[in-house]
């Protein structure tokens, strides 16, 4: 079979079957003569069952030990299920606060969160779980360390290939000439290293390091 009639069959995109081969969780053969993949139905029944398994949040790695017998599906699905009643619980959680707080229907100017980031805290410490508030942070300081990097790099080229460009029709002298593309090319590499020192700085946990204080 062709991927087209695959993912009308499975029910899931072509995108999602790439993934699932570039995961290394599904092999289809190729014909020999043009390379093309050629799919059987035991990769079709392959993918039902990872797409039984991610609609249960089933994590890859753990789809990938199971394929490889290196984990059970009974004990894979025993462990997912004991995930899930751990965010049911912290789900539960998280409404009971939301309702307690509601009920008492305070103003936000005179709303008092320190009792109730206490008794998160407690509830954490049983194995709740609420929202980290620190990675989603860190995810958007990420992303905007690198549209503030590319939009730089991109003006950078830009200087660089519209100087070329003058210097070819101007007959500009070979030592300014290359003195200036070397101070072009220098900002670019320091820009970049810059942008890799901001991002340790990032991962490291700006907040992580300030919370041991």
């Amino acid at each position: 079979m062709k991927i087209s009639q695959v993912e009308e069959l499975v029910g899931i995109t072509k995108k999602n079957i790439r993934f699932y081969e570039d995961q290394g969780l599904l092999s289809p053969e190729r014909d020999p003569e043009n390379g093309y993949r050629e799919y059987s139905l035991k990769d079709v029944n392959e993918l039902m069952k990872i797409k039984f398994l991610r609609k249960l949040s089933v994590p890859l790695e753990d789809i990938r030990r199971v394929q490889e017998k290196e984990l059970s599906l009974s004990m894979c699905l025993e462990k997912q299920s004991s995930n899930l009643k751990s965010e049911i619980t912290s789900l539960e959680s998280a409404i009971e606060l939301c309702d307690s707080v509601k009920d008492k229907n305070p103003d936000y100017s005179d709303f008092k969160a320190e009792e109730y980031l206490e008794e998160m805290h407690k509830i954490e410490e049983r194995g709740g779980k609420f929202m980290n508030v620190s990675k989603t942070d860190v995810k958007k300081k990420k992303i905007g360390a690198l549209l503030a990097a590319a939009v730089f790099l991109a003006m950078m080229v830009a200087y660089i290939i519209f100087f070329l460009t003058v210097s070819v029709s101007d007959g500009t002298p070979m030592p300014l000439f290359i003195v200036i593309m070397f101070v072009g090319i220098a900002v670019i590499v320091g820009c970049i290293l810059a942008l890799r020192q901001r991002l340790k700085e990032i991962e490291g946990g700006e907040e992580d390091e300030a919370s041991k204080y």
